[in-house]
């Protein structure tokens, strides 16, 4: 079994990379099972819309996480509470529409659970993560829920991303973080069997701030005369890790980085 997460997808340079190259990427490496982060695909960078989730979807995506931006397309607060392979996080403060847990069936006919996880520390308003990590460990559990269990932590801090990390060692395939948008070079098993890295990194054009167009950002910063944010539109990179997976245990075998195309160079 062979997960791949793709990090942060970043306006038109980030869908159109994964377009183009994704398909023949699950074909080459043999992939089973697809999520990306989406929550920063939609044209203006902000959001996602259900045009663009649906063609993530017909490219080979079988899931897409979401953050802080979930809800900046106005669309999406309807469309995510008929699709449920488009997840919200987790511990957003109810009620919120759509689901930040869903359970789905591989072409392999396993079951993979996806829970999608957002941190307190300098991000939007939500439910205590810990607190809500700890109420869903006590209801979910590996090789009795799910065959796999995939974790999304949309987090500004490692501390918090790497404390989740430990909480689900074990108990979960993979634990990714998210919403930094740069690839940190930590991916490893950790001690009880789960893979694990500070952050995927981001699927758009590197040469920019963070997937945004540099030059407005350096204005921004300094406090002079700038547009709102806007995506940089140059060649994207493809950037995630791909997971060798433990059919048994639903634990991870092996963890590497894949980083294709653009400013990056490509290291799987």
């Amino acid at each position: 079994m062979r997960i791949f997460f793709l990090g942060d997808i970043v306006g038109p340079s980030g869908c159109n990379v994964v377009k183009k190259f994704l398909p023949n990427i699950i074909k080459e490496k043999d992939l089973d099972f697809v999520v990306a982060n989406g929550e920063n695909a939609a044209d203006n960078g902000v959001g996602i819309t259900e045009k663009i989730s649906n063609e993530l979807f017909q490219c080979g995506i079988n899931v897409l996480t979401t953050g802080n931006h979930v809800w900046d397309q106005k669309e999406t607060v309807e469309h995510i509470e008929k699709e449920k392979k488009l997840l919200r996080p987790y511990n957003l403060t109810n009620p919120a529409p759509g689901k930040g847990f869903e359970v789905f069936v591989c072409k392999k006919n396993f079951k993979v659970g996806v829970l999608n996880l957002m941190g307190n520390v300098f991000m939007k308003k939500c439910d205590d993560v810990f607190i809500e990590t700890e109420k869903f460990l006590k209801n979910y559990n590996l090789k009795e829920n799910y065959d796999f269990l995939i974790i999304d932590f949309h987090g500004e801090t490692t501390s918090e991303k790497m404390a989740i990390g430990h909480l689900f060692d074990g108990k979960a395939t993979l634990i990714t973080g998210t919403h930094t948008h740069v690839p940190t070079n930590d991916a490893r098993i950790l001690k009880k069997g789960s893979a694990y890295i500070t952050d995927s990194g981001m699927c758009g054009d590197y040469d920019s701030v963070i997937g945004m167009d540099k030059d407005n950002s350096i204005n921004k910063f300094f406090k002079r005369k700038a547009e709102k944010h806007s995506p940089s539109l140059g060649e994207g990179t493809l950037s995630g890790v791909i997971v060798d997976c433990c059919t048994d245990t639903g634990l991870a075998k092996k963890i590497n980085s894949f980083i294709m195309r653009g400013v990056l160079q490509n290291t799987f």
